[in-house]
């Protein structure tokens, strides 16, 4: 007998566009430099897979670093436009921040859903930019978590609870 969770959820990386079939839908934001230990994404998609959610995760594998960060540049302007899209449907936006870099896009989109009631920022001890963060984290209600805590079981309290209201 198999007592693993079967994956109920969908997940969709950029810039795939399938129809969404979740009854709830988060978006990974944040840091996409490598960290020392797992990767935070594949650790919450993992925890996340037992509920009928859609989690939109905009890493790709076939993402050249060669590629002008030019609006005239396609590939470039589909995967930041998949990213804005996916961004804004989502009902909740996870935005971490590692330790090691300054993640401009990542604050950029905490800039975007801040005001939005679905942020949940996680963020790492030795983020350089922590103190900014939490300043904007305090001011506009955004729920704050360290990434030493137990982050993961809250994003998942907070997705089961969107579910059952």
């Amino acid at each position: 007998m198999d007592d693993s969770p079967r994956q109920k959820a969908q997940i969709i990386q950029a810039p795939s566009r399938p129809l969404i079939t979740g009854v709830k839908s988060v978006f990974l934001a944040g840091t996409t430099t490598p960290t020392p230990g797992p990767d935070w994404r594949e650790t919450l998609t993992d925890a996340l897979s037992h509920l009928p959610i859609t989690v939109f995760n905009p890493l790709r594998a076939d993402w050249d670093s060669s590629w002008r960060e030019d609006v005239t540049f396609a590939p470039f302007r589909d995967q930041v436009d998949w990213e804005l899209d996916m961004q804004e449907g989502a009902d909740v936006v996870v935005v971490y921040f590692g330790p090691g870099t300054d993640a401009p896009i990542s604050l950029l989109e905490l800039g975007l859903c801040a005001k939005s009631d679905k942020a949940i920022v996680v963020c790492h001890r030795d983020y350089r930019k922590r103190g900014n963060v939490q300043v904007v984290c305090r001011r506009l209600g955004v729920e704050f978590l360290d990434a030493g805590d137990d982050w993961v079981g809250r994003v998942i309290e907070r997705v089961e609870s969107l579910m059952a209201s």
